[in-house]
């Protein structure tokens, strides 16, 4: 298994790891440091535990911004899963990944704004 790998799973939260599958790990070189990047697909626990869905699919994956880890800025990519019901509508589960108007994580937009007193903006995510 990829080190990388190995250290990612024991530094996700615990509701990431249960729900989440780690696809796999990169390391890209960026100005201004390492760039971590997180890849994670959503589990295949139907919403809500229902019978009568079908998968289909995945939503466009989300990119996300969360605490660095040492030094590495860290982005994550997350695709949720779609399922079909009876009546052939789209179904996913309704996470809160990301603090509403930005790209980082709930709990670190917290920690930037409690630290700063805003959420800055470090430009487009890679």
């Amino acid at each position: 298994m990829d080190p990388y790998v190995q250290l990612v799973k024991l530094v996700l939260p615990p509701e990431v790891s249960e729900s989440f599958e780690l696809k796999k790990v990169e390391v890209e070189k960026v100005s201004g440091g390492d760039m971590l990047h997180i890849y994670l697909d959503e589990d295949r626990a139907t919403p809500d535990n229902r019978t009568d869905l079908r998968p289909n699919g995945f939503y466009p994956e989300m990119l996300i911004r969360d605490f660095p880890i040492r030094d590495h800025k860290v982005t994550l990519h997350v695709r949720r899963r779609r399922w079909i019901d009876p009546q052939g509508e789209n179904i996913g589960t309704d996470w809160t990944l990301v603090q509403k108007g930005t790209r980082y994580s709930v709990e670190f937009a917290a920690f930037l704004k409690g630290l700063l007193g805003q959420i800055p903006d470090y430009g487009p995510l890679s």
